[in-house]
């Protein structure tokens, strides 16, 4: 059962779980305008400030990117669910090496098990709360790349080894390690390779490396795991829906850099999981009016939650 339909009407459902193909295709637009603008303040003002600036938007929209993969992998992007998957596959997902249909089957098992020994993403949240100095080192192997090649390092490698293997191949994309990846990276890496290749067509030669590889090894890495810890580190492992996810309150900045497309709204999420993440601002508010909030676990910013998950721990 849908945890969302003990609290909320049909009626009430309804209106917000409205898809729009208009709404869908301006998410997408903006992701990649957004990109694309980044790249362009740095080449009309190329300095160390915009530089740094450019990776770090563009990994935070190779994170949005990943929640409108996200979006299509509920049928949430798009009504027409042709569209839903076209885009959310090769416009959305190919472009930082990830796989819709593969990340479609384990994400709606997690959905299924949430924070239970079912869960597929239990690996990640049962790791917290944990040390400041484990999270200082985990964030460090993020920001320096480490994370990054290691797992590219890891997709290339399966990749060889699945090679011709429909059965592996299925077999890899159910197991978590390969979730968010695609097992036959031969289908992605030219999609993510092309673009790096755009992005120097439009600039220097070094500039794909800079503005589209470096950002997807760094600081992508580095958001998805704030991502990953302030949605369920430190929950509850139990099956309350208002304790076992958390919503993370975030502003203008931290929407810009860490938290795209409405993605701190994860508890909401997760009690009526096919509303699109532009209505999910609404159904929080929605809980708030019948008296929920008191239930319900927030964090008043992304600091916040990673304290609770033991950032500021000894």
């Amino acid at each position: 059962m849908t945890p969302g339909k003990a609290y909320l009407g049909t009626e009430e459902i309804r209106p917000l779980a409205e898809r729009s193909d208009a709404m869908g295709l301006w998410l997408v637009a903006h992701c990649w305008g957004t990109i694309a603008l980044a790249v362009a303040l740095f080449g009309l003002w190329p300095n160390p400030l915009t530089f740094a600036l450019a990776v770090v938007v563009i990994g935070s929209r190779q994170l949005g990117l990943a929640i409108l993969m996200h979006e299509a992998a509920h049928n949430a992007l798009f009504r027409n669910r042709r569209l839903n998957d076209i885009v959310g596959e090769w416009l959305c997902g190919r472009p930082i090496l990830a796989e819709l249909a593969a990340y479609r089957h384990y994400h709606l098992t997690h959905h299924r098990f949430t924070q239970t020994d079912k869960d597929p993403d239990l690996v990640l949240s049962s790791k917290f709360p944990t040390s400041h100095a484990s999270m200082q080192r985990k964030f460090a192997r993020d920001l320096t790349g480490r994370t990054g090649i290691k797992q590219l390092i890891g997709q290339i490698m399966m990749s060889f080894r699945l090679a011709g293997d429909d059965e592996a191949i299925k077999a890899a994309a159910s197991d978590f390690a390969q979730s968010f990846k695609a097992p036959q990276l031969w289908k992605s890496l030219p999609v993510f390779v092309g673009i790096a290749l755009l992005i120097s067509l439009a600039g220097d030669w070094w500039w794909g490396l800079a503005f589209w590889i470096l950002p997807y090894l760094t600081w992508f890495q580095f958001v998805l795991r704030i991502r990953n810890i302030a949605e369920h580190g430190a929950t509850e492992q139990s099956e309350d829906p208002f304790q076992n996810v958390r919503t993370t309150y975030a502003g203008p900045i931290a929407r810009l850099l860490v938290a795209p497309y409405w993605v701190n709204y994860h508890l909401e999420h997760h009690m009526i999981m096919h509303v699109p993440c532009y209505n999910l601002p609404r159904m929080h508010a929605l809980l708030l009016d019948k008296g929920l909030g008191g239930r319900m676990k927030t964090a008043p910013s992304y600091g916040a939650a990673l304290r609770e998950a033991g950032w500021r721990s000894a």
